[in-house]
C-alpha cells in the first residue's frame, strides 16, 4: 500500500505542474496549448545537453538553471508565432488548436533530428533510497513530492502578489475589465505562456531524473494533463492541483490491484462520474 500512495503522490506532483500550466492558459486565454507537451520533452532536452558530458557537460545544476531561463524564452516566443496572430478572430480555439498541434509535431520531429531516437536520461539529483513509514523510495521521488508542492506554492505567491499575476487573475475574471482598468493584455498573455512553459520544463526534468527522455516523452503526460484540468475544472488552478493528486493515486491504485492496461478505463470512468455529478469540474466556475 505504501508503494501504491508512494507512487500516486509522485504522478500526482508531475501531473500537477503540467496541468497547472494549462489551466492558468485557459484561465487567462479560452484556449488549449497542444504544445504544451513537447515544451516538455524541449525542457527534458536543454537540462540533458547542457549537463550531459556527451553535450556541454556543465554538470546538472547548470542543465536545470538553462532549462528554466530557456523555457521562459520559448514559452514567449510560441505565444508570439502560434497564438497571438489568432487573438480576437473568429474560432480563435479551433485555430491555436491546429497551430499549437503543429507547432508540437515540428518540434518532436526537431528534436528526433537533432538528438536522435536513442532514450536518454538526466542525472538524480539525489540518490539512494530512503525509508519512510516502513516504505522504501528512491530519494529522486521523494524530491518529487516535496518539490512539486513549493513550486506550486511559489506558483500561488506569484498569482497573489507579484503585478503580472494580479493581471493574470484579472483577465481570467473579466478581460474587458482588465483592459478598461489599464492592464496591458497582450503583456500579461505572453507573460502566461511564459510561466506555462516554464512550469512544463520543471516537469520535464522531473520525469528526466525518473525515466528516459525522447522526442515524444510529452504526448502521454499532456494527456493526463488534459484529463486533470477537466476534472478539476477549467481554469480552476485550485481543482487542477486537487484533480492531479486524485488522478495520480487513482492511477497507482487501479495500475497495482486491476493492471495497467485497465487503468485509463478507470481514470475515464471516474471522470465520467465526477462530470455526471458536476458538469463543471470539482471546483469549475457555472458559466
Amino acid at each position: 500500500m505504501g508503494a501504491v500512495i508512494v507512487a500516486g503522490l509522485v504522478s500526482g506532483s508531475i501531473y500537477a505542474l503540467i496541468a497547472s500550466g494549462l489551466s492558468l492558459v485557459w484561465g487567462a486565454l479560452g484556449v488549449f496549448n497542444f504544445a504544451h507537451g513537447a515544451l516538455l520533452m524541449v525542457g527534458a532536452f536543454v537540462a540533458w545537453w547542457v549537463s550531459d558530458p556527451a553535450g556541454l557537460g556543465l554538470g546538472l545544476f547548470a542543465g536545470i538553471l538553462a532549462c528554466m531561463i530557456f523555457m521562459v524564452a520559448a514559452g514567449a516566443v510560441l505565444y508570439v508565432l502560434l497564438v497571438r496572430p489568432w487573438i480576437g478572430t473568429p474560432a480563435v480555439e479551433l485555430t491555436v488548436i491546429m497551430t499549437t498541434v503543429a507547432g508540437a509535431m515540428f518540434l518532436e520531429n526537431l528534436a528526433l533530428l537533432i538528438f536522435g531516437a536513442r532514450l536518454k536520461a538526466l542525472d538524480q539529483v539525489v540518490t539512494g533510497t530512503v525509508k519512510i513509514a516502513g516504505t522504501a523510495m528512491q530519494a529522486q521521488n521523494l524530491l518529487v513530492i516535496i518539490l512539486a508542492p513549493v513550486l506550486l506554492g511559489a506558483l500561488a505567491l506569484f498569482l497573489k502578489l507579484s503585478k503580472h499575476g494580479l493581471a493574470i487573475r484579472a483577465i481570467a475574471q473579466n478581460d474587458e475589465a482588465a483592459r478598461l482598468l489599464g492592464i496591458r493584455v497582450e503583456v500579461t498573455y505572453l507573460v502566461t505562456f511564459a510561466v506555462s512553459a516554464l512550469l512544463a520544463g520543471v516537469a520535464g526534468v522531473m520525469i528526466g531524473g525518473l525515466f528516459n527522455i525522447t522526442p515524444s516523452m510529452g504526448n502521454e503526460p499532456l494527456l493526463r494533463a488534459f484529463l486533470v484540468v477537466v476534472f478539476g475544472g477549467l481554469g480552476s488552478l485550485p481543482g487542477t492541483i486537487i484533480a492531479a493528486y486524485l488522478i495520480g493515486l487513482i492511477e497507482a491504485a487501479s495500475s497495482y490491484y486491476i493492471g495497467i492496461y485497465w487503468t485509463p478505463v478507470a481514470l475515464f470512468t471516474v471522470l465520467i462520474v465526477i462530470l455526471l455529478v458536476r458538469p463543471n469540474g470539482l471546483l469549475g466556475r457555472s458559466a
